[in-house]
């Protein structure tokens, strides 16, 4: 497993790490044996970074990797967690001091940790990236000792440029995929310039990119693939990248036709997204133990040659671009 170094949160991590939406809830139902044993199979095949969230599952996923990072080696586990979509309403004036500790101390018991290792804010209402009162608190936040560093997750580039201008926002985590490429024009080069993290999230665009899916596939009523296609419980972009799913599935195949002999589409999907400049760690969600072993296997092969990288951005340019592009 290929390694990088997160320069602001001094960390060297796997470069694919796992996402745990998966075995929280929103992608149907996943038994807790099977939770655990794909955490244990991804930290057996080299991956060190878990992102969760408190909302997944309503703090189910952070239970279970509190839960799997007890039973591991002391050190061996990194656990990213969110904080932000607890506010109900989810506006901007809820991004507060007080909520936070309270969102903070709820994560510090499902995770069974003192201090976390990051907290990223959950893709907040845009106003809260420029609000100099958000960064004061979770400023705080460290010096109080429940966390060791923070971050964001965002919708839009431009809130990741926004995050990236503070001076102790060690992470921003976007979209970025084959189907998503506009990171690649201001996001990852201001973040590299500034020693930001890039955490690359939905890389295969909620599974279209793996090429199992065709116009037929049925999703399970509770998970977002059937629920949220059109925006209805959060941003159209967390489901399938905001691709309409017919454009989707046509692009998936030709995309898979660009996969060498003995790669899948979905570690070709992520191998792309590793070997992309400024992508510092990749999180792709898993079900079960092969999946998560699948996945893992991407962070050591060779890197794509210039040919396919031109393929799947000429792909994209045809397909893709005019449906996603100006939204995000």
């Amino acid at each position: 497993m290929d390694r990088r170094r997160m320069e602001r949160l001094g960390l060297d991590t796997s470069v694919i790490g796992m996402g745990c939406w998966q075995i929280g809830g929103s992608w149907g139902e996943v038994p807790e044996s099977d939770a655990l044993a794909t955490l244990h199979a991804a930290a057996d095949a080299g991956v060190t970074f878990f992102d969760t969230a408190d909302v997944y599952g309503n703090g189910r996923s952070e239970q279970l990797v509190g839960r799997f990072r007890r039973e591991r080696p002391a050190g061996s586990v990194f656990v990213a967690t969110k904080m932000g979509r607890r506010a109900d309403p989810h506006v901007a004036g809820a991004y507060t001091l007080d909520y936070f500790r309270a969102w903070n101390d709820r994560s510090r018991a499902n995770l069974g940790m003192d201090t976390l290792d990051l907290v990223q804010l959950h893709c907040p209402p845009s106003p809260v990236f420029t609000t100099q009162a958000t960064y004061d608190a979770l400023d705080t936040m460290v010096a109080e000792g429940r966390m060791r560093a923070y971050g964001v997750s965002v919708e839009r580039c431009d809130e990741a440029l926004a995050a990236i201008e503070r001076p102790n926002v060690a992470s921003v985590q976007i979209i970025l995929n084959a189907f998503r490429l506009k990171p690649l024009e201001e996001v990852l080069p201001a973040a590299v310039a500034a020693g930001v993290g890039i955490i690359a999230r939905v890389p295969l665009a909620s599974g279209l990119l793996s090429g199992r899916y065709t116009a037929d596939t049925e999703f399970a009523v509770d998970d977002h693939r059937s629920y949220n296609r059109e925006g209805a419980s959060f941003d159209k972009g967390e489901t399938f990248s905001g691709v309409p799913y017919d454009v989707g599935i046509a692009a998936a195949q030709e995309f898979a036709g660009l996969v060498p002999e003995g790669v899948t589409p979905a570690q070709f999907a992520l191998r792309w997204i590793v070997d992309t400049p400024g992508v510092s760690i990749v999180i792709p969600g898993a079900r079960n133990a092969e999946q998560a072993r699948a996945n893992a296997a991407a962070g050591s092969l060779p890197p794509l040659s210039a040919s396919q990288r031109d393929a799947v951005a000429a792909l994209y340019d045809r397909r893709i671009r005019e449906h996603v592009h100006a939204s995000w």
